[in-house]
């Protein structure tokens, strides 16, 4: 199938449509958090509260309930519980994250060995099925990714602040604590959104590939942030193109899209010029 193919094919398959429109929103989503997520070294939380929100959507498939919605109640409760943990417990917010991500997976593999039968819908959560989203998923993606936009542009000093100096912040009487949970319960919420498109094992890398190759390529904030969401929104359209050309998993086309991406940026990047003339 070629690409003009594929790109005609959009307008007459509704699934297709959806697909593409999954895969920016998608795309767009995760890159945007991410840049956060890199400039806060929280590398670790997106793959830890994925395998929080799987632990649920298999539990919801052992009774019958909503995948969507028990996967994200135990993600929200993972990110109670990193919270809680590191701010009271004292420990790190990786630690906390390692400790939860083994227990959760733990519970996830309980969950699948206590069901009677294989279910190949449960394990396209893990893996991804693009193919399958369906109208009621773009409404649900579209809901989480509009959500976040607002509350990020609401909150932009807040989380300017957090991702900088969060002594500074405190000093001007931004609440760090509460854009901490704040943050993480919206991670969460694109996280569960993400699970069907790319699946709980991929998901992190949509959400550090696209910022750690934007920190490459510049020191402002605001066009980190932009580039980010060009990436991962380019790097999923293009993975989306060729997965449908070589019938290959989409997921992994798409990551190895934003692969290629960050070692064109990390060849390319001003800020490696920069250190080498300061030598």
């Amino acid at each position: 199938m070629a690409i003009a193919d594929v790109l005609a094919s959009i307008f007459e398959y509704s699934f297709l449509w959806r697909s593409f429109v999954a895969a920016i929103l998608i795309g767009s989503l995760c890159s945007l958090l991410g840049v956060f997520v890199v400039l806060k070294g929280l590398s670790f939380a997106g793959a830890g509260i994925a395998h929080g929100a799987f632990a649920g959507v298999a539990f919801a498939f052992l009774i019958g309930a909503n995948p969507f919605m028990m996967g994200l109640l135990f993600a929200l409760a993972m990110v109670l519980m990193v919270g809680v943990s590191s701010k009271k417990g004292n420990l790190n917010v990786d630690a906390s994250i390692g400790i939860l991500f083994a227990l959760t997976m733990a519970l996830a593999i309980l969950f699948i060995g206590m069901m009677k039968q294989y279910n190949t819908e449960l394990f396209s959560f893990l893996f991804g099925n693009i193919l399958a989203v369906t109208p009621e998923d773009l409404h649900f993606m579209s809901f989480v990714f509009l959500g976040v936009v607002v509350v990020l542009l609401i909150g932009y000093r807040a989380f300017y602040f957090w991702a900088f100096d969060e002594v500074m912040a405190e000093a001007s009487g931004v609440l760090m604590p509460q854009v901490f949970y704040l943050f993480l319960a919206m991670l969460a919420l694109a996280i569960v959104a993400s699970l069907k498109v790319v699946g709980e094992l991929l998901v992190n890398a949509f959400i550090i590939i696209p910022a750690a190759s934007s920190f490459q390529l510049t020191y402002s904030f605001k066009r980190m942030a932009l580039y980010s969401v060009l990436l991962g929104a380019f790097a999923s359209v293009t993975g989306l193109i060729l997965s449908f050309i070589y019938d290959i998993p989409s997921g992994a086309s798409i990551v190895i899209i934003l692969g290629l991406e960050f070692l064109v940026c990390t060849v390319l990047s001003p800020k490696k010029r920069w250190h080498k003339g300061k030598q």
